[in-house]
């Protein structure tokens, strides 16, 4: 039929090892027709991310760390059952899994400087707030009488 595109980049040229991934497939709940009961379409990617060779050092900490909640014993697990083909299933979740590593994987934005508001904003922000100020002492009525 068509075969997996792979390998799944994750960042410059860093991608997932094929060696390294762990497919399990069982039935998909949801739609399909007679032929829903026997195929295993549902797909579960495992990802050993503590032992893998494939990440480089400091990738591989800040995915650890960032991942940490979804880790079971420094595995990830990613499982998709959208299609009722396991091969696009395969696909979706191998696309998952390499996106997942490139977003914990990333270096942490650059910390923000914060600005200094010029002088002559300020001034002239105060010079409005006179002026107004001032327009709404004129309105009040206590010296009508």
């Amino acid at each position: 039929m068509y075969g997996m595109s792979g390998p799944y980049l994750i960042r410059g040229s860093v991608s997932l090892p094929e060696a390294e991934l762990m497919w399990r497939f069982s039935r998909s709940s949801g739609p399909g027709g007679q032929h829903v009961n026997t195929s295993d379409s549902q797909v579960e990617l495992r990802f050993d991310l503590a032992r893998t060779e494939a990440l480089p050092e400091v990738w591989k900490q800040r995915a650890l760390e960032r991942l940490a909640g979804r880790l079971t014993g420094g595995v990830l697990t990613v499982r998709a059952s959208e299609h009722r083909s396991q091969w696009r299933n395969r696909e979706t979740a191998a696309v998952r899994l390499a996106a997942l590593l490139a977003e914990a994987s990333a270096p942490p934005p650059k910390p923000r400087r914060p600005t200094r508001i010029p002088r002559g904003i300020n001034e002239r922000r105060l010079r409005e707030k006179k002026q107004r100020s001032e327009t709404k002492r004129g309105r009040s009525a206590r010296d009508w009488g």
